[in-house]
Order: structure tokens, then C-alpha cells, then sequence
């Protein structure tokens, strides 16, 4: 088995000990994305509706970098700190899959780095 590491500086560098992305054969797994800005390392304004684009596009630059495109997505994770932002945030990650969407969960959890509202990971068949 041979693990790639994917990098990109079209999402954000890592913010502790794990690679954006790791693809073994076929399988990429890429790690929970939360809204910063990658040019800037800061957090994007707004509420869950920027936040979710943002972190989306961080998502699909890793996808990409890695050769696939959000087509690829089998599932997602998607992590709130809160549940009431589900129908907000539910409506923006919608425009990312038009069609045959990937399987999901969605939890709430008591708190997300620096602060974020959404956070959220992905496995990708390539």
C-alpha cells in the first residue's frame, strides 16, 4: 500500500500534525476543513452560509489537487456547533453536489477550531 500525501496552497496549511489530504490506491481521504481563508491563514466574515461556501472550496482544492472533482465525493462529515445553522448550511453544501450527492452525517460538537462554525471532511473515490 502506498500513501500519498496531498498538498495544496489552494485550501489552508495544516494547523497541527496531519496532511490535508492522504490518498492510498484510489481512496482519498481528506481531513476536516474548517472557513479559513487560504491566502490569508484567517478566518473568513460572515456567518454559517460564508463558512460553509468557504470551507467547501477548501474541500474541493484538495479534491482537485489529488485529480478528482467533487463528483468524486462518497461521503462526507459534517461537524456544527450548532444544529439550528443545519438548514443555512445545508442549502450552500447542496450547490457543491448537484447531482447523486455523497452519504453524510451531521453532528453537532461542543466546539471547533478557532472558533468555526463548520467543519468538514471528506473521502473521495478517484
Amino acid at each position: 500500500m502506498e500513501k500519498k500525501i496531498i498538498d495544496t496552497r489552494h485550501a489552508p496549511k495544516a494547523i497541527g500534525p496531519y496532511s490535508q489530504a492522504v490518498r492510498v490506491g484510489d481512496v482519498l481521504y481528506a481531513s476536516g476543513q474548517i472557513p479559513l481563508n487560504p491566502a490569508t491563514g484567517e478566518m473568513v466574515p460572515g456567518g454559517i452560509k460564508e463558512q460553509t461556501d468557504r470551507v467547501m472550496r477548501n474541500l474541493e482544492a484538495v479534491i482537485t489537487e489529488a485529480g478528482g472533482t467533487m463528483d468524486n465525493v462518497v461521503k462526507t462529515t459534517v461537524y456544527l456547533a450548532d444544529m439550528a445553522m443545519f438548514a443555512d448550511m445545508n442549502g450552500v453544501y447542496a450547490t457543491f453536489f448537484k447531482s447523486n450527492p455523497p452519504a453524510r452525517a451531521t453532528v453537532q460538537v461542543a466546539a471547533l477550531p478557532k472558533n468555526a462554525l463548520v467543519e468538514i471532511d471528506a473521502i473521495a473515490v478517484l
